[in-house]
C-alpha cells in the first residue's frame, strides 16, 4: 500500500485547519496473510490479500473516526500500528452481508504525538528515519588539522615544497593564531625561497623587469634568521610569531618575496588575506540548494563510485580542510559537481551539457538541480589557492606507492605536461613545464620517463636532460634539444649519455595510445568548468577523477587484463542508481547484477563517512 488516505467515518470526513478534508496518510504498509489449517488457498489465492488491502482504509477510518471528526492538531504515530483481522468462514469482503462488522478486528494500542508546524512533508522521510535522533551539527575540519596530520605522517615538508607562494600565504594567514607551529613551518618555506631567490631578470634594455631594488625580507625577519640553518628556521620563526601581535604577524607573513612566478599571482579582490576572490554572484548560495531529504533517480552512479578510492588515499578528508583554509568550506558541493562532470557525459561543443548529466552531478554534490554554471565558474576562480594542496595530497599518495622499476608517462595536454604512473595509468601531477614535475619524479625513485604524443612545452627535453632524467620519446625533437637518436624500427630518441631500456621502447607505442585516449576522454571531451578562464580547477578534478577510475580498474581487472581507467568509465557509466538523502546518510542503491557483484567483491561499495560536500553525512551503497 502506498500512502492511502482514508475518509472520515460516515464517508464525509472532517475538515482540517487548512480547509482540506481530514484524512489518514500511511507512509509504509505491510500486509501479511497467515493461513492455518486446511490445504488449499482457494481458487484465487491473491484475492484475499487484495480484499484486505482494499478494506484497510475503511477500517482505519472507523478506528480513528473520533480524531478525524475533531478539530485538534495533526498527530503522528511513530511506532508500528498492528491491525489483526480474522475473517468469517465465508471469506472476507470487509463487512458481512448484514452490514455488521467483520468477525474480529483488533488494533494494537500505540502512542500519538503532535506534528510540529515546521515538520517536513510527510513523504520527505522514511518510516525508519522517524525514529532516528537528529544528527549532531557538523563543521568542516580546519586547515590546521590537515597540516597536523601531514606533519604526523612526515609529509608536510614535501607538500609545502610543492605549493606556490600564493597558496603558502593563504594558509599561513589562516593558521596564524590557530596553529602557530604549523604557521611557522609555512613561513619558513617562504623565507627559504626568498633567501634563495635570484636577482630579478633583466629586461630587453638591460634593466630589471621589476623596478627598484628587491628586498626579500624585512629587517626583523632578516635579523631573526641571520646565520641560521634551514632546519632551524621553523623554530626561530615560531618564536618570532609568538612574540608578535596579530597585525605584525600578518605583515611578516605577507613580506617574503620568492622567485617571480607570473602564473601564481594572487587573484584580485582578495579579502581576509586568504587570496580567495569573493565575487559570488548576487543571490547565489550553495547552502540554500543542499538536499537533506528526498529521493532521486540518476542515470549514472559512477561519480559516487569515485568516493571510496579517493577516501582510501586521504584525498576526500583533505577537501574540507583545504577549502576551509580559504573560506570556501560551504562551497564544497561545487567542487563535487565539477568532479562528477569529469565522469559523466561528454560536453557538446565544449560547453553544452545533457540535462541528465546536470541532474546526476547535482545529486552527487547533494544539491538540487539545476546547477548554476556562473556560480561554478566563480568558484573555479575563488578556489585557486586551495587546489595545489589537493593536488599535492594526491601526488604524494601515488608517488608513495610507485615501484621505481616501472616507468612514468609524460604527455603534453592542455598547455602543460601530464605525468602518470604507467602501471594502471594512475595520474600524478600536472605542471606548466618539466621543472615542476621533477620533485614527483624524485619521489617516485627516479624511474625512466616515456614521453608520449602530445604538444610538449618548449624546453621540455632540455629540462629533463639537465636534470639527468632517463627518457625515451617518439616525439620529434626541436633543433638544439639534447637527445640521441636510437637505432629502432621507428624514429626514437633518448637522453644523451643514458643506456636506454629497449624493453620500454617496445612498450612505448601502447603506452602512448592509452595515454592519448585518456587525455581525449577526460580533458578534451569532458569539461568540468568550460566557462572558467583559469584551468586550475579543471586540472585538479581531472587528476582526482582519473585516480578514482584507475583505482576501480586496477582493483577489479588487473588479474585478467591491462587495467585502464577508461575501462571503468565505459563499463560503469550507465550503471543507474537511486539516491536517497537522509539526515545522517546519503544512500545509493544500484541494481543487482554482475557489476554490483564485482564492485562488492572488490570492496568498492564500502561506506564512506564524513563526506565534506554532504555536510559530514555518510555515503552508503546497497543493491536493489
Amino acid at each position: 500500500m502506498s500512502a492511502p488516505t482514508a475518509p472520515a467515518a460516515g464517508g464525509t470526513g472532517g475538515i482540517g485547519d487548512d480547509g482540506e478534508p481530514a484524512g489518514i496518510t500511511v507512509h509504509r504498509c505491510t500486509v501479511t496473510v497467515v493461513r492455518r489449517g486446511g490445504w488449499s488457498w482457494g481458487p484465487e489465492p491473491r484475492g484475499l490479500v487484495r480484499r484486505v488491502v482494499e478494506a484497510l482504509p475503511e477500517l482505519l477510518a472507523d478506528h480513528f473516526a473520533e480524531r478525524l471528526a475533531a478539530d485538534g492538531p495533526d498527530v503522528e504515530i511513530t511506532e508500528p500500528l498492528t491491525v489483526t483481522v480474522r475473517p468469517g468462514r465465508d471469506g472476507w469482503s470487509g463487512r458481512t452481508a448484514g452490514g455488521g462488522p467483520p468477525v474480529e478486528v483488533r488494533f494494537a494500542p500505540v502512542p500519538m504525538v503532535k506534528v510540529p508546524a515546521d515538520a517536513p512533508a510527510p513523504d520527505a522521510f522514511s518510516f525508519e528515519e522517524s525514529f532516528a535522533a537528529a544528527p549532531d551539527p557538523w563543521a568542516a575540519p580546519s586547515a590546521a588539522s590537515l597540516f597536523a596530520e601531514l606533519a604526523e605522517r612526515g609529509e608536510l615538508d614535501a607538500l609545502l615544497a610543492l605549493l606556490p607562494d600564493a597558496s603558502l600565504r593563504a594558509y599561513l594567514l589562516a593558521l596564524l593564531g590557530v596553529d602557530d607551529p604549523a604557521a611557522a613551518r609555512l613561513l619558513a618555506e617562504l623565507v627559504g625561497r626568498a633567501l634563495a631567490a635570484d636577482p630579478p631578470p633583466a629586461g630587453p634594455y638591460g634593466e630589471a623587469d621589476r623596478p627598484g631594488p628587491v628586498e626579500p625580507l624585512p629587517e626583523r625577519l632578516r635579523a631573526a634568521v641571520a646565520g641560521a640553518d634551514a632546519a632551524d628556521l621553523p623554530r626561530l620563526l615560531a618564536d618570532l610569531l609568538a612574540s608578535a601581535d596579530r597585525e605584525e604577524a600578518v605583515r611578516l607573513a605577507r613580506s617574503p618575496a620568492g622567485p617571480h612566478d607570473p602564473g601564481a599571482e594572487e587573484p584580485s579582490g582578495a579579502v581576509g588575506g586568504t587570496g580567495a576572490a569573493r565575487s559570488t554572484p548576487a543571490g547565489a548560495s550553495t547552502a540554500a540548494g543542499v538536499r537533506t531529504t528526498g529521493e532521486v533517480q540518476v542515470w549514472s552512479a559512477l561519480p559516487f563510485l569515485l568516493a571510496g578510492p579517493l577516501a582510501r588515499i586521504g584525498y576526500l578528508d583533505a577537501i574540507g580542510p583545504a577549502l576551509s583554509g580559504v573560506e570556501l568550506a560551504e562551497d564544497a558541493p561545487l567542487f563535487a559537481a565539477a568532479l562528477a562532470y569529469k565522469v559523466l557525459g561528454a560536453t557538446a561543443r565544449g560547453w553544452r551539457r545533457a540535462e541528465r548529466d546536470s541532474e546526476a552531478a547535482a545529486a552527487f554534490a547533494g544539491l538540487s538541480p539545476p546547477l548554476d554554471e556562473d556560480r561554478l565558474t566563480a568558484f573555479a576562480r575563488q578556489v585557486r589557492p586551495a587546489l595545489p594542496v589537493l593536488d599535492g595530497v594526491l601526488a604524494l599518495s601515488v608517488c608513495r606507492g610507485h615501484d621505481p622499476a616501472d616507468p612514468l608517462l609524460l604527455n603534453g595536454a592542455d598547455d602543460g605536461l601530464f605525468l602518470l604512473d604507467a602501471q594502471g595509468m594512475f595520474p600524478i601531477a600536472w605542471a606548466a613545464e618539466a621543472a615542476g614535475l621533477l620533485p614527483h619524479w624524485r619521489s617516485c625513485g627516479r624511474p625512466s620517463v616515456l614521453l608520449c604524443d602530445g604538444p610538449l612545452p618548449p624546453g621540455t627535453l632540455s629540462d629533463l636532460a639537465s636534470a639527468d632524467v632517463p627518457f625515451l620519446t617518439g616525439v620529434r625533437p626541436l633543433r638544439g634539444d639534447p637527445v640521441a637518436r636510437l637505432p629502432w624500427r621507428t624514429p626514437l630518441w633518448s637522453a644523451p649519455g643514458a643506456a636506454p631500456d629497449m624493453r620500454l621502447a617496445a612498450e612505448l607505442p601502447a603506452h602512448a595510445r592509452r595515454c592519448a585516449d585518456l587525455v581525449t576522454a577526460l580533458v578534451t571531451e569532458r569539461r568540468a568548468v568550460p566557462l572558467a578562464q583559469d584551468g586550475g580547477l579543471e586540472r585538479t578534478v581531472t587528476l582526482a577523477a582519473g585516480l578514482g577510475l584507475s583505482t576501480i580498474a586496477w582493483t577489479l581487472w588487473r588479474e585478467r587484463e591491462t587495467p585502464d581507467p577508461l575501462l571503468a568509465l565505459d563499463r560503469f557509466a550507465d550503471l543507474e542508481a537511486t539516491v536517497r538523502f537522509e539526515a545522517a546518510a546519503v544512500r545509493v542503491r544500484v541494481p543487482m547484477g554482475r557489476r554490483h557483484a564485482d564492485l562488492l567483491r572488490g570492496g568498492l561499495l564500502a561506506d564512506v563517512p564524513d563526506v565534506a560536500w554532504l555536510g559530514g553525512r555518510t555515503l552508503t551503497f546497497s543493491a536493489g
